[in-house]
């Protein structure tokens, strides 16, 4: 990624150089025809599959400084670029480039008694800056959407990940470059000084919104000192309900796919709810099937006495702390509820608002979740593992935001653009 590049011990002026840049390729990124950002979408998809070989050893200098570190788990899992995740971000570029161009479509156009017709236009945000941990796959997920929204972006990633961050963001340079936009549309902070961060937050006049992908420790950080506005989510605490009206099979499968398929996703569930009249009979036979899969388990009281016997299992009382907890790894919590009431009030109270599913037979509970669940997605009879960008075809995702202004939920190119009003006239004045 061609940033500029003084000497980077003059990081203030190497951040206000790399801000200035965007700045200034937003504008040509905001004109840019809707062809040329498909061809470096399409362009940037062939890179990627032909890069194979030098991205896995970009990758494995990452993985090994990170096992050397003692990184281990869910968080070695998110730094690994596999053949599989680089031909996923592939075929999102492909499908991003695929779908209609959002800059400039008018909605909502209507004559008003004067003359006049009014509507609302859509536009890039302008700079974003993409703050992020591990999943260097963010760096191909960020730079498509900016390319197709006709932003530009400042991308910040993990020194865990700066090998693999510097590799991707070539080909992103190129693509740019071979469509005939500014290489500086998307750039990458080459430098793991943590304080380019603080710079790059306070800097409202480069960058028209954060968007921190990571830990709550840094999402925490960014929200606070931040000088620009943070789209942003703090925790995944994830709940499936199991209703007293519901397929067993239907609920085991799911609850199985929406706990074990990944542990280290923000959309994996962390807590079961479980209704009482359901619970005599579906408790006993999900809990051995997490524990046969090495889940721990951490219940509530009326839990603990219905799972029974589960050799070698992992088993213990739920801390009030459980209820809130986004684990990660795999471990879930587990409560027996009265009522689909009491399931709605523990999730609205414990969950953070990212992602709940209900499992039900039954339509008119299935609309009330919908309705009284407070997250930014809300399921029925499905796994929570689905709030992604890319399963909801929005080709890719920029993050999910748990904010309840501007965007919700999974962000793709709607959420990186906003709305200014347009007025049509034919030479009316007012009266």
């Amino acid at each position: 990624m061609n940033s500029p590049s003084p000497a980077l011990n003059d990081l203030t002026l190497y951040m206000d150089e790399v801000g200035s840049a965007a700045r200034s390729a937003a504008a040509l990124m905001a004109a840019a025809p809707t062809a040329a950002k498909n061809q470096a979408l399409l362009s940037l998809a062939r890179r990627l599959r032909a890069a194979g070989p030098a991205l896995k050893a970009a990758n494995a200098k990452d993985l090994a400084a990170a096992k050397a570190a003692g990184l281990k788990g869910p968080l070695l899992d998110r730094l690994k670029l596999t053949p599989a995740a680089i031909a996923t971000v592939a075929e999102g570029c492909e499908q991003i480039a695929a779908m209609p161009d959002p800059v400039g479509e008018i909605s909502g156009l209507k004559r008003r008694p004067s003359g006049i017709s009014v509507g609302q236009m859509r536009v890039p945000l302008g700079v974003f800056g993409m703050i992020y941990e591990s999943r260097p796959n963010v760096t191909i997920e960020a730079a498509s959407l900016a390319i197709k929204s006709g932003n530009a972006c400042i991308l910040r990633g993990g020194s865990e990940a700066l090998h693999s961050n510097l590799a991707l963001a070539e080909l992103v340079s190129a693509a740019l470059k071979e469509a005939g936009l500014p290489p500086t549309g998307v750039q990458l902070i080459n430098t793991t000084d943590r304080a380019a961060v603080g710079l790059l937050i306070t800097a409202p006049q480069h960058v028209d919104v954060i968007i921190p992908r990571g830990g709550k420790s840094l999402i925490e950080r960014i929200s606070a000192e931040a000088k620009v506005p943070v789209i942003k989510h703090l925790d995944g605490n994830c709940h499936t309900y199991v209703d007293a009206e519901v397929d067993f099979g239907l609920a085991l499968t799911v609850v199985i796919n929406a706990k074990t398929q990944k542990y280290s996703p923000c959309n994996a569930t962390e807590s079961l709810l479980v209704h009482a009249e359901s619970a005599p009979d579906f408790l006993p036979h999900i809990g051995a099937v997490l524990a046969e899969k090495g889940v721990e388990l951490r219940g509530c009281a009326r839990t603990l006495a219905l799972l029974g016997p589960l050799p070698g299992a992992k088993v213990s009382a739920a801390t009030e702390a459980d209820w809130s907890e986004e684990y990660l790894a795999p471990i879930i919590s587990i409560k027996v509820v009265d009522s689909l009431n009491e399931a709605i009030a523990h999730i609205n109270r414990y969950g953070s608002h990212h992602t709940d599913a209900i499992l039900t037979t039954n339509h008119a509970n299935a609309m009330r979740f919908l309705r009284e669940v407070d997250s930014a997605s809300v399921m029925v009879n499905t796994s929570t593992r689905f709030a992604d960008g890319f399963e909801y075809g929005l080709g890719a995702e920029i993050g999910i935001s748990t904010d309840k202004l501007h965007a919700r939920g999974p962000v793709g190119l709607e959420g990186l653009t906003s709305l200014k009003w347009v007025v049509l006239g034919q030479g009316e004045v007012r009266a």
